[in-house]
Parts: structure tokens; sequence; C-alpha cells
């Protein structure tokens, strides 16, 4: 019989990821992922179980798909953020970085992780939720009310049935507050316990500078506390690049505007799209904008290479007042500037 041998560094690495229980996001030069798989099956309309350690082959971390930056390219600088980055999705490199693990608040960026666990955690994306009294009276964006004190269309009622699927719309493309308070009381049964929920999934997803405290990105009203409530540009596209799997919340992203109605149809809600590089930008994924006074105006967004749409990058950036120009300077750069090899 032939003997088979499993490479020493390869075992390693196997042993690691089942004595943790963790992730490995391994280097790109690796072709073996070991990876902590919490979800089976499809998520939407499924329920979803969870299941052991397992070896997958990735050709998207190996050798050949390594980023390179091409010769006669200088540097990059983004001079209007505090805090930025651009990451390779499939292999964690960054091809630019500037402050990036610096602690910030980051707004309703804080909405891409609440719809990803809200996406995880549902057992039917069409399962109705109760709107709970504080989402329709929190401050700031809500359904019906593009910006604080100014309504144009149906607000949500309290006690109206809206399902998983139309609060997700809401919270990524209006970033309505309500809807994503609503969203985590559902899942957790209060705002508290779910940003209990979503700092464990950071520590899962082993983001070293973030501390979630609402599930909106809303600013806590002590100013003490709210110092305690925090991300950095890197962990920012590091939730993006695992969020990737869920293509319903970049679908949801990329939808200019839509209306969502009560489950029972009485109340119907219109919602438009602050992403204004919808139809603007080649190759455009999504776009998670974020503002409040303390953190500023900032922004995660992601793209294909607008040749091949082969190559995904991630880019961030945070407290910039420009940062539309920013971000598709970012991606312009990127893609002239480097490779894949």
């Amino acid at each position: 019989m032939e003997r088979r041998f499993i490479p020493i560094a390869v075992l390693s690495l196997v042993i690691a990821a089942l004595v943790t229980g963790g992730s490995v996001w391994f280097s790109h030069s690796q072709q073996v992922v070991v990876e902590q798989q919490r979800f089976t099956g499809k998520v939407a309309g499924e329920s979803v179980e969870k299941s052991e350690p397992v070896i997958a082959e990735r050709r998207d971390t190996s050798s050949e798909f390594k980023p390179l930056k091409k010769e006669g390219y200088g540097a990059f600088a983004v001079p209007t953020a505090h805090s930025a980055i651009i990451l390779d999705a499939a292999t964690g490199v960054p091809l630019y970085e500037k402050g990036a693990d610096d602690r910030r608040a980051i707004a309703s960026i804080t909405k891409l992780m609440t719809t990803m666990i809200a996406v995880e955690s549902a057992k039917d994306l069409d399962e109705p939720v109760t709107i709970p009294e504080e989402a329709v009276y929190a401050e700031g964006t809500r359904v019906g009310c593009p910006r604080s004190g100014y309504c144009i269309s149906e607000r949500l009622h309290v006690g109206e049935q809206v399902s998983v699927r139309n609060l997700l719309k809401a919270a990524l493309m209006n970033s309505a507050n309500d809807a994503a308070i609503s969203l985590a009381i559902h899942v957790s049964g209060s705002q508290q316990k779910f940003a209990d929920k979503m700092n464990a999934r950071a520590a899962e997803l082993g983001l070293e500078n973030t501390h979630f405290c609402t599930p909106s990105g809303l600013e806590l009203d002590d100013p003490i506390a709210e110092e305690n409530c925090y991300s950095s540009a890197r962990d920012v596209a590091k939730i993006a690049a695992y969020a990737l799997r869920y293509d319903v919340l970049w679908k949801t992203m990329c939808t200019e505007k839509t209306f969502i109605s009560s489950v029972d149809g009485k109340f119907e809600h219109e919602v438009f799209n602050t992403d204004e590089l919808l139809g603007a930008y080649p190759n455009l994924v999504g776009t998670k904008t974020g503002f409040t006074p303390r953190a500023g105006y900032s922004l995660m967004a992601v793209a294909k290479d607008p040749a091949a749409g082969k190559h995904t990058l991630i880019a961030v950036v945070l407290d910039d007042s420009a940062r539309w120009q920013s971000i598709q300077e970012m991606f312009s750069w990127s893609f002239s500037a480097y490779e894949w090899l």
C-alpha cells in the first residue's frame, strides 16, 4: 500500500486551528486554508448549522495570485484621511495603509457587522421582525427620514412587522438606525446583548482594535463610555472581506432605490441609497458610509478590477472630508500600480 505523508508545516497549522477553534487567515503564499466553518448551507431561507473545522484548497491564496507592485509606480497618499487602507480581499495583503490600526469611531459603518450577524442568525430572511418603540424613536437617519429632522416618506411604526430582508435594505442602503436597532433586538433581545454578540464575533474574526457599543453606530450620551467604542481601518476591511461570502449584503448595497413594506402590506416605505458611486464607478461591489461628529466622514468600499474583474480590493477611509474622491483614487492607483502574479 502506498504511504502518503502530510507535510509537517501543514499538519502544524491544522492542529493549531483545531486547538484554538478559531479561524486562520493564511499568508498569500500558502495554498491550504484551515478555517473554522461556523455556518453551512444557504443562509437565506434555511436553518444554519455549526460544523467542524475543515481544510480547503483555495487558489486565491496561492502565490499565483500574489499582488505585486509594478516598476515605475511611486508612493501613494491619502492626505485628507485620518486612517486609510487598501486591502486585497483574497489574500489579506495591504497595498497601502495609513494609520490603519488607529482606534477610531466608525459611525454607521458599524451596520456592516450588524447586518452580517443578522444574516447569520436568521433562520429565514423573510421572517418577520416586530419594530420596537426604542427603534422608532432612535436619533439620526431612520426609515422615511434620510437625515435627522427631515422626513419625506412613511416612517416605521411601533409594532409593525417587517421582514429581515427588508430591514437589511433600510440599514445598508439608507443607513437607517431604526432598522439596525430592530434587527439587533430581534436577534438578541436588546441592543446591549447584541453588542456583546458583535464583540464576540469580532474576537472570532481576530479583530484586535475593535469594540462595538451599539448596533447602529450611534454615539453614546456618555463621552467617557464613548471612548470605548471604536474600530480601525484594518479591522473594517477584515469585516468586509469576511462579509463578501454573503451575496445578499452586497446586492442590497448596490440597489439604488426600492420600496419596503410591512408583512401585512399595510405600510410601504421608500428607501434610497446613499452611495454616490453607484452607476459612476465600474465594477463596484458595494459601499457603506458612516458619519457622526466624532467619527467624521468615513467610507468602506469594495470593487473589482475594471479590466478582468478577477481581483477584489477593499478600500477604507476614516475621518476623510473627501471620502468619495479618495476612494476612487485609491482604487484607480491600486489597479494601475499592481498586478497579480
